[in-house]
């Protein structure tokens, strides 16, 4: 078995690893359809044998063929369930395992069959069997071996049928003369062009064989692409924004972009926390954070991370579309709108919140090892838009945006947000001028 390194390529290898468990287990479907295969095709036999038994007789002047026939059906049929069996009984599979067997069944599938046509012919003292229904079942095999989806093997099997049908009508026919009606015997153009037909037939199903690997190994890719971003995004970005991401997958790697970033903190949450038990503190947040994460998703922003009695979300990244500070302003006001209008209403316990705003220039991109990875937002605007959050209490103003972020506004959202001055902010040498908020939308 081919030892896997799967540190220098972990896709193709798991794709490998992958790929060959389930071609194992696919044996036991293949094995299962030729039973039912066989089994149908030895049913009909004999029902046309008892049918039209005189037509029967006329061509093979003996019962031998029908009773080799639905015995070769019968021995085929065992020799299936028996590798039915085996297969079932295997836990893992290995390439070398898997491909070894995939030839051995192959070989044993056809030279089965060519032994009971030189029985029947050896017998009969005819060839007339080689024209009949019971020569194409090694068509049969040939279309089955696309289920292993190996190019060569289809090919494989496909050049063996031939070979050994040519063999059996060549020798024969030379062994036994040509007694028979030269309407019904089989020449040598006829059973070269079948040969010729059945390696066609077997290089096609290689085809169609190669063409599902590929489309399995495009569909596993793709999974394991959304596997990727689901473990680093977990619940925190919404179906549409995934979607995104797969289609742009170099939007995850190391650059610099425009965000909006937003931090929102609970109010009193301290005071409230020292007369709850756990279970209550719990429920109140899971309360509010639920629709909190719902308007942000809703407004094309991600949660980056909680921070106990709130979290920090960012607009713009890891896809920037439309103006993402509008809908974090928008958003911002949503959540407020909501907080308040439960708090009046008595749905959650009388809360309020503050969110702080800024835009700038951030680095975005996954930090960590092949072991763990997060999507991390780092800059100046991060640790600004954290300054601007705490300066909420201080101003008593549910929001506070910065210049920045008030710039990119269209006019409809300015309306809702006042300038309130120059504010020296820590970090900062030179003070920033915010607004807040004046009503609600």
């Amino acid at each position: 078995m081919k030892n896997f390194n799967y540190r220098e390529s972990p896709g193709k290898h798991q794709f490998e690893r992958h790929f060959y468990n389930e071609i194992g287990k696919s044996k036991r479907l293949r094995a299962t359809i030729l039973i039912g295969l066989l089994g149908f095709e030895g049913v009909f036999l004999l029902v046309i044998y008892l049918l039209f038994s005189d037509q029967y007789m006329t061509l093979f002047q003996t019962n031998l063929a029908i009773y080799a026939v639905l015995i070769f059906v019968f021995i085929i049929i065992a020799y299936e369930s028996i590798v039915h069996y085996f297969i079932r009984k295997q836990r893992k599979y290995s390439e070398n395992v898997i491909k070894f067997s995939g030839y051995l069944n192959a070989f044993s599938e056809v030279t089965l069959l060519s032994i009971l046509l030189v029985f029947i012919i050896h017998s009969s003292k005819q060839t007339i069997i080689l024209q009949s229904p019971a020569a194409l079942t090694y068509f049969i095999f040939i279309i089955l071996s696309t289920l292993r989806l190996d190019f060569k093997l289809s090919v494989f099997t496909g050049i063996l049928a031939a070979v050994e049908y040519v063999l059996i009508s060549g020798v024969c026919s030379m062994k036994l003369g040509i007694t028979e009606n030269i309407m019904l015997s089989v020449t040598p153009i006829q059973y070269l062009g079948q040969g010729l037909t059945m390696i066609t037939a077997g290089i096609a199903a290689g085809f169609v064989a190669n063409l599902i690997k590929k489309k399995m190994r495009i569909s596993f890719n793709y999974i394991e692409e959304k596997n990727e971003v689901i473990d680093l995004f977990g619940q925190q970005i919404s179906p549409q924004i995934a979607n995104e991401i797969m289609k742009n997958p170099n939007e995850l790697k190391g650059t610099r972009k425009k965000v909006c970033v937003m931090f929102l903190d609970i109010r009193n949450f301290s005071p409230y926390v020292e007369h709850k038990e756990p279970e209550e503190v719990v429920a109140y947040l899971n309360s509010l954070f639920g629709y909190m994460i719902e308007i942000v998703q809703s407004h094309q922003g991600i949660i980056n991370q909680f921070l106990g009695d709130g979290f920090m979300a960012t607009f713009g990244a890891p896809i920037s579309e439309g103006n993402i500070c509008k809908e974090a302003v928008e958003s911002a006001i949503e959540i407020i709108n909501k907080t308040n209008s439960d708090s009046k209403n008595g749905l959650i316990a009388a809360s309020r919140i503050g969110i702080g705003l800024h835009y700038g220039e951030a680095v975005t991109g996954n930090i960590g090892s092949i072991m763990r990875k997060q999507y991390s937002i780092t800059g100046s605007v991060v640790i600004i838009a954290s300054r601007i959050e705490q300066l909420t209490k201080e101003y008593k103003s549910d929001l506070l945006v910065s210049k920045e972020v008030f710039y990119q506004l269209d006019e409809k959202t300015r309306k809702h947000l006042i300038q309130i001055g120059p504010v020296m902010v820590k970090g900062r040498e030179n003070p920033i001028t915010l607004y807040g908020q004046t009503s609600q939308i």
